[in-house]
């Protein structure tokens, strides 16, 4: 038996936010983020519609990009003294994600962050409020999905917290708020969100219900993500309804290795300043990861079904002249948006990056910790290849220096 979870209600299309007009409650907190949300407007309108509907409403803000465990536990204080029967978390995957795992600790009180950790063993929610996600940018989905992602920055490790009980009640769905993604934002975002599909429709868990919303989600970020980066409005707004719909697809086929190798090294050197934000680093290994499980003949005819729909190979070609196809043109598409292929030119020079980069010294140094944590990843165990601890470092490697799959 499987399970296909989504949000009760997912209200779409610009002019969506108003649906929090309609929410019956007595008080609400929003989670919110850096400024971008306040700076546009957006959160004065989520709390007057708020208002209007006659709740009391709170506002918990600065919440930092990658979210920290400590940063959780602060939220989830302040939704304790307040007693919100409604969290609304609005902005990017961050401020979404952390309220995700506030909502946990708020609920019970005496829950750890490893408890939290465990995965598919939370308790059931909604025992006091319920959770509505409203996304601002185009990549996470975190507004539809089961996971949250927190770092513990004292062990530079991104934690997934993965369980139905957290697939909010209410996604809000609004292309307007996407408009103020800055172009870097649209590139990493929308990487993220291809990664998602692809990573979805080649999971051991993929399934008739995920299948489709993974294919037209790809069908659509290849036809629109680099108009949107290019600031095509249109594009941009079809883009925030193709992430979604990999999210959906995510959700409840699950991911892979891509993910479990971003989320150990993106926070892994963070005490050099080289924060490897997540998006670039989907970008960067998902031209590696296909190559990699294109070895399983199953992962391999799937990507050739990928292939067939983008139409960006001959439909009789072979499977593996398929695979080649799909890592040229994710490649193509890194370069289009100004993403580096590898671990080593992220930051450089020719990369602006305000993060800086990772010294080949260190990495290597920080290698075997890195793979373990990987392979130990809640996302690897629905990869259709599942690598071994040395196959993960060379995995790793590739990812550095930019070298063929050969393994």
């Amino acid at each position: 038996m499987a399970r296909f979870t989504l949000p009760r209600d997912i209200y779409h299309g610009k002019g969506a936010l108003e649906a929090l007009k309609t929410f019956e409650g007595k008080k609400a907190m929003i989670c919110v983020g850096g400024g971008s949300m306040k700076k546009f407007g957006f959160l004065d309108k989520a709390k007057s519609y708020l208002e209007e509907a006659g709740m009391e409403v709170e506002i918990f803000e600065g919440i930092e990009p990658d979210p920290s465990v400590e940063t959780v536990m602060k939220g989830a204080e302040a939704m304790s003294k307040f007693q919100p029967d409604w969290i609304v978390a609005i902005g990017g995957g961050s401020p979404i994600d952390a309220a995700k795992a506030m909502w946990i600790k708020y609920e019970y009180p005496n829950t750890t962050f490893e408890d939290m950790c465990k995965v598919f063993g939370l308790p059931k929610l909604r025992t006091k409020a319920k959770f509505c996600a409203i996304s601002s940018t185009s990549g996470t989905a975190t507004e539809v999905t089961a996971f949250s992602i927190i770092t513990n920055y004292k062990d530079r490790i991104k934690y997934p917290i993965a369980d139905f009980e957290i697939t909010p009640d209410v996604a809000i769905v609004d292309p307007e708020l996407a408009h103020t993604m800055p172009q870097k934002l649209v590139a990493h975002t929308g990487m993220d969100a291809i990664t998602h599909a692809v990573e979805a429709y080649v999971s051991t868990a993929n399934c008739d219900y995920t299948d489709p919303l993974a294919i037209h989600a790809i069908e659509m970020i290849q036809n629109d993500l680099v108009k949107s980066y290019n600031g095509d409005m249109d594009a941009r707004d079809r883009m925030h309804n193709a992430q979604c719909l990999a999210g959906m697809a995510f959700s409840n086929a699950l991911l892979g290795i891509v993910h479990s190798m971003a989320h150990k090294t993106g926070a892994a050197f963070e005490d050099l300043g080289a924060h490897i934000i997540h998006g670039a680093a989907n970008a960067m290994y998902l031209p590696k990861v296909v190559a990699f499980n294109a070895k399983d003949p199953t992962a391999k005819k799937r990507y050739g079904v990928i292939v067939d729909y983008m139409g960006i190979a001959d439909k009789n070609a072979s499977d593996d002249d398929k695979v080649k196809a799909l890592i040229a043109y994710l490649r193509k598409m890194n370069d289009d948006l100004k993403i580096p292929h590898c671990i080593k030119n992220y930051g450089a020079d020719s990369y602006p990056c305000e993060q800086g980069f990772v010294p080949e010294k260190v990495f290597l140094e920080r290698l075997p910790e890195i793979a373990k944590n990987a392979i130990g990843d809640a996302c690897t165990g629905s990869n259709p290849r599942q690598p071994s601890q040395k196959e993960m470092e060379e995995l790793l490697k590739c990812c550095y220096y930019d070298t063929d799959v050969n393994f």
